[in-house]
């Protein structure tokens, strides 16, 4: 099937930082629209006003009462939703009952028996079995408002975050029994700690359409006129789908809940994985001999292990719709609006089957949903290796939740609770729940992004960051379950307890991410990473960074490191020892804290040729990681690093110098704007005058490493007067370098003097820090 371009994969975006020029709230032309990707760092950056969701107590709604039978018959099948699945999905909503068994004298519904049974029963068919949607209904007592919910049953649930036997997913529509317009729509999303997928007011002519996420069947609304894609912005008088909104400024994006859509039909590449269960993959289990490979997510969209790639995939194809779900009486032979949707699951879907609807209480005998846990590989970096909680979940009952008998449990957007509390007093304006929602959240929200070398730095010694590309998963060690980010790298973990964590961010091809942070009370949301940005690097570019304090006379307790170009890219408190891994093409400084709040500094400057290279056993480790011995902190190491840095500079000046002198002539590479290894060809021609300013910019950088040398004696002698004059002179150094630099860009390639630059920086930086340390 074509599908016509979509703008949101990328094509005509605008610059981010055009996407808000204060223009007035009743104007908004070309400029002040919101792209996609000014969307992901304002929900990542946004803080509280962004996160919405459920923490704390309930609220004091009313009690509910069962719908009259004929009204919630009538109800069901006015708003039976269409379903519009991938065309890479396996499982569609069946009837669980061919699978129950009978345990200890319950009526439960067994894993293994509903797996290889449903794929036993789609074979021999050659189309999905038993084809079914449940339905439920609730009235609030006392209220014209009333609730119809729509669960739907699936086999299995293989997601790339967390995957586990059987799948329940629902739909509310509240409806007013009085007017029969719908009120609002809520659609589950994966977990709780990601908000549901909900809409406000919809048409009331226009039946519900639900995009069922590959393989978790997590529910997105489409409520736009493109009814099998998701709409996360607004775009070109498209209503965004969760939000009742066009966003077109930065401004609106605040108070907006950050659920979480449909990542590859917003065009991001999305990795499952295989489920393994005692550590083979599920489909060779002897109990499943109706299941094999193919029976899983598409092989085009899987990945065996997060390890065996070494760079993120690039081919993993996007979303296209394939079955719809369609309820066999919506025939559409009169012409109603019931048949517009017919037809259009007609014109956009492969193929389409039709349901039945049956009512969820004819399940309410069945106890339980069973089956072993599975698991996959969710590594962390071996100098930080910790006990990972069991991220792998199981489905419960969904008669037994809370949000059966009050499905008003479920709306996660504070402004729709509030808007409901105004039209009806049966639900209460609960702060915890309302506008007030994100106040009583503890909530951990990153983008995450990939690190990649810079243009503008050297070759090999600078980087920059960009889009992730492909998505990540992201586990808190103190939630059982692992969330997958999502518009382009969007990480966000709500209900996160007090207290210190360890969060770890893994993703297919690229090393991963571990760092420890700490929730407070006092602020609801957390950024994780270097100012809410967690950089990750492709395994075949990455070099290990470790330190350790164990044979130190400090006690270390946080560490960062900050590239050159990218400035901080990693930030984390630790105890005792680290480690990270950063990209081979960087230039950096770690910067390491003890428990006094000393700082000390060291200078990593990787040799890019002996990146990647795997030790054989899966872990992803390099057989070199570079560590840092017997870290240090207080003036002497600081003084030292501005000595290694101000070296390493020189040299990379004095090469580029002796480069020039040995030409002898102007060879036209002087306007080479590709950044330029520190070896480049330099702008000296044939007046002298650059080449006589370069060298005069070596000269200055070796009396600054000079200078930095005898700080650090003099520290290390305890002469805290010799230490704060010599660290005088190195900043009376530093401001010579920087008139010579001035001087000196046009004979430099041009990635070296913009590192040059960036060097003098970082370096008078670590001299002011030496100067008030309280330890030499």
């Amino acid at each position: 099937m074509d599908r016509a371009p979509d703008k949101r994969d990328g094509e005509n975006e605008t610059d981010p930082d055009d996407a808000f020029d204060g223009a007035s709230a009743n104007r908004v032309d070309r400029r002040t629209r919101v792209d996609r990707r000014t969307v992901l760092g304002a929900l990542a950056g946004a803080g509280s006003a962004a996160v919405a969701g459920c923490s704390g107590s309930g609220p004091d709604d009313a009690a509910t009462t069962d719908l009259d039978p004929d009204r919630l018959d009538e109800l069901a099948a006015r708003f039976a939703p269409t379903l519009f699945f991938d065309a890479a999905e396996p499982w569609f909503p069946t009837d669980p009952r061919p699978y129950t068994v009978e345990e200890d004298g319950e009526t439960v519904v067994d894993g293994f028996e509903t797996f290889d049974g449903y794929h036993e029963r789609y074979d021999e068919a050659g189309e999905p079995p038993n084809p079914t949607v449940f339905y439920n209904g609730m009235r609030y007592e006392d209220s014209p408002l009333a609730v119809v919910q729509f669960w739907m049953y699936s086999a299995f649930d293989q997601f790339t975050a967390n995957f586990h036997w059987h799948d329940w997913e629902v739909l509310h529509v509240f409806v007013d029994l009085d007017t029969g317009d719908p009120q609002l729509y809520v659609a589950s999303s994966h977990s709780r700690s990601v908000p549901n997928n909900e809409f406000l007011d919809p048409d009331p002519d226009v039946v519900p359409r639900i995009l069922p996420e590959l393989g978790s069947h997590s529910s997105t609304l489409s409520v736009n006129e493109q009814a099998d894609t998701f709409q996360r912005v607004g775009e070109e008088g498209l209503l965004a789908d969760i939000t009742n909104t066009t966003i077109d400024t930065v401004e609106d994006l605040l108070g907006i809940p950050i659920a979480y859509g449909l990542p590859r039909d917003e065009g991001a590449r999305l990795p499952f994985v295989v489920p393994e269960y005692e550590g083979e993959p599920i489909y060779d289990h002897p109990d499943l001999p109706a299941v094999t490979e193919v029976s899983l997510v598409d092989g085009a969209l899987t990945i065996r292990s997060l390890d065996a790639l070494r760079s993120p995939p690039t081919d993993l194809p996007l979303r296209e719709t394939g079955i719809a779900y369609r309820y066999r009486e919506r025939s559409g032979e009169d012409g109603t609006a019931d048949g517009d949707d017919a037809a259009l699951a007609d014109e956009v879907a492969e193929s389409v089957v039709e349901y039945e609807l049956v009512e969820s209480a004819e399940l309410e005998d069945i106890s339980a949903f069973t089956g072993p846990q599975l698991s996959f590989e969710f590594a962390v970096p071996q100098a930080v290796e910790d006990a990972v909680a069991s991220h792998i979940t199981t489905t419960g009952v969904p008669w037994e939740q809370p949000r059966y008998e009050n499905p008003a449990l479920d709306v996660t957007a504070g402004n729709h609770r509030s808007e409901l509390a105004a039209r009806y007093d049966a639900i209460a304006e609960d702060p915890s729940f309302g506008d007030g929602a994100a106040e009583s959240l503890d909530a951990v929200v990153a983008r995450v992004t990939r690190a990649t070398e810079s243009d503008e730095a050297p070759d090999g010694e600078g980087l920059t960051t960009t889009d992730a590309g492909v998505e990540s998963f992201v586990l808190i060690e103190s939630d059982p379950e692992a969330v997958p980010t999502f518009a382009g790298g969007v990480a966000v973990a709500n209900g996160v307890p007090e207290g210190d964590h360890r969060l770890t961010v893994n993703g297919a091809g690229r090393t991963p991410h571990s760092e420890e942070l700490t929730v407070s009370a006092d602020e609801p949301v957390t950024r994780a990473g270097a100012d809410g940005e967690i950089p990750l690097v492709a395994r075949e570019d990455a070099r290990k960074v470790e330190l350790s304090d164990a044979e130190s006379d400090v006690d270390l307790t946080r560490t960062a490191v900050e590239d050159d170009f990218a400035g901080r890219i990693y930030d984390s408190a630790i105890d005792g020892s680290d480690a990270v891994y950063v990209h081979a093409g960087g230039a950096y400084t770690t910067e390491v804290r003890d428990a006094d709040d000393e700082v000390g500094a060291y200078r990593v400057n990787p040799d890019p040729a002996a990146s990647g290279s795997d030790d054989g056993d899966g872990s992803g480790e390099t057989e070199d990681p570079i560590r840092i011995e017997r870290p240090e902190t207080g003036a002497a190491p600081l003084a030292g690093y501005v000595a290694d840095v101000a070296e390493e500079t020189r040299a990379a000046v004095a090469a580029a110098a002796a480069e020039d002198d040995g030409d002898g002539s102007d060879d036209g590479d002087d306007d080479d704007e590709s950044g330029g290894g520190s070896g480049a060809g330099g702008g000296g021609g044939s007046g002298g005058g650059p080449s006589n300013a370069v060298n005069g910019l070596e000269r200055a950088l070796a009396a600054a490493v000079d200078q930095a040398e005898r700080a650090e004696e003099r520290a290390r002698e305890g002469d805290r007067k010799g230490t704060n004059r010599q660290l005088a002179n190195v900043l009376d150094r530093i401001a010579r370098i920087e008139e010579r630099l001035a001087a000196a860009r046009a004979g430099l390639p041009p990635g070296l003097a913009n590192a040059t630059g960036k060097r003098i920086e970082q370096a008078t930086k670590r001299v002011e820090q030496a100067r008030n340390a309280e330890k030499l």
